[in-house]
C-alpha cells in the first residue's frame, strides 16, 4: 500500500533505538525526511547512518532532552515545520510507589505527559492551516492494564491520553489526527534491561524470566519493534485521515478484555 506521506516531514522523538527508531525507519521507507532525535550523540548517529542505508531517505539527527525547551527549540529549529510528530519518552524506572519522590513524580509527569503536549502546542495550528497533520503518541499498554511498579509511568501517560482526547476532536475538521499507541512487551533494550532487573531479583536466569513473560502473551512471543512501526506509520499515512482520538493496544492479546 502507498501510504501517500511520500516527501512529508516527520519528528520522531526519542528514536535512537527501540520502538522509536522502528517508527523512524518505517516512515522512511515510506519516503519521509525524518528528525531523528536522541541524548546520546554517539548512538544517534550511528542510528542516522543506519537508517540512511537501509531507506535511502533524509534522515536528520538531533542530539537533545526533549524534556527541555533547549531540545524541543533544537527539535523545531531541524524541522520548523512538520506534518508528522511522533512523541516517545523513556518512563521511570520499576519502582514501589511508596518510594516515590515529589521530584521525581513530577519529573514523570514531565517527560511522559507534558513534554508531548508541549510540543503538540508548537505544531498543530501549522499542521490545521495546511489541512495535513499526523500525530502519533507513544505510550504504553499498561495505560489501560497497569503494572506494579510503573505507576509513575502509567498515571503520566494516562494523563496525556484523558488530555488529548478532547484535544483531537477540535483538529479532526483540518486533517489533523491525534492517536496513541499502547505497545506491550517488545523485543527492546528496555524490556531486556527489565527482565534482567526482575531475574536479579528473583534469583532466576534471565532466560527462565522471558519464557515466563512470554507464557502471560496469547501470541506466545515478544512483539518485533517493526511490527510497531509499520503501525504507527499506517496512523501517519494518508488513508488514516478518519482515525482520531483512538488507542491502538498492541500486545499479542495480552489484554483480556473485549473493548
Amino acid at each position: 500500500m502507498d501510504l501517500g506521506i511520500a516527501g512529508r516531514k516527520a519528528i520522531v522523538c526519542a528514536s535512537s533505538r527501540g520502538l522509536g527508531k522502528a517508527c523512524a525507519r518505517a516512515l522512511a521507507e515510506a519516503g519521509c525526511e525524518v528528525v531523528i532525535n536522541g541524548r546520546d550523540g554517539k548512538k544517534l548517529e550511528a542510528a542516522a547512518a543506519e537508517l540512511i542505508s537501509l531507506t535511502g531517505a533524509k534522515i536528520t539527527a538531533v542530539a537533545a532532552d526533549v524534556a527541555t525547551p533547549e531540545g524541543q527549540k533544537a527539535l523545531l529549529a531541524a524541522c520548523p515545520t512538520p506534518d508528522i510528530l511522533i512523541n516517545n519518552n523513556a518512563g521511570p524506572p520499576l519502582r514501589d510507589f511508596r518510594e516515590l519522590t515529589r521530584t521525581q513524580m513530577i519529573d514523570g509527569v514531565i517527560a511522559n505527559m507534558i513534554v508531548a503536549v508541549e510540543l503538540i502546542q508548537k505544531v498543530i495550528d501549522p499542521m490545521g492551516q495546511r489541512r495535513f497533520g499526523r500525530i502519533v503518541n507513544i505510550t504504553s499498554g499498561s495505560v489501560k492494564a497497569p503494572i506494579a511498579g510503573l505507576d509513575l509511568s502509567s498515571g503520566a501517560r494516562a494523563g496525556l491520553t484523558a488530555f488529548l482526547a478532547g484535544v483531537a476532536r477540535t483538529v479532526a475538521d483540518k486533517n489533523v489526527t491525534i492517536n496513541n499507541i499502547l505497545p506491550g512487551a517488545f523485543d527492546t533494550d528496555r524490556l531486556r534491561g527489565t527482565l534482567s532487573k526482575t531475574a536479579e531479583q528473583k534469583g532466576k536466569s534471565v532466560a527462565q524470566v522471558a519464557a515466563d513473560r512470554i507464557g502471560t502473551i496469547p501470541a506466545r512471543r515478544f512483539g518485533d519493534p517493526a511490527e510497531f512501526g509499520a503501525a504507527c506509520a499506517f496512523l501517519c499515512s494518508a488513508q488514516a485521515g478518519y482515525i482520531t482520538g483512538q488507542n491502538l493496544l498492541i500486545d499479542g492479546g495480552t489484554f483480556n478484555g473485549a473493548f
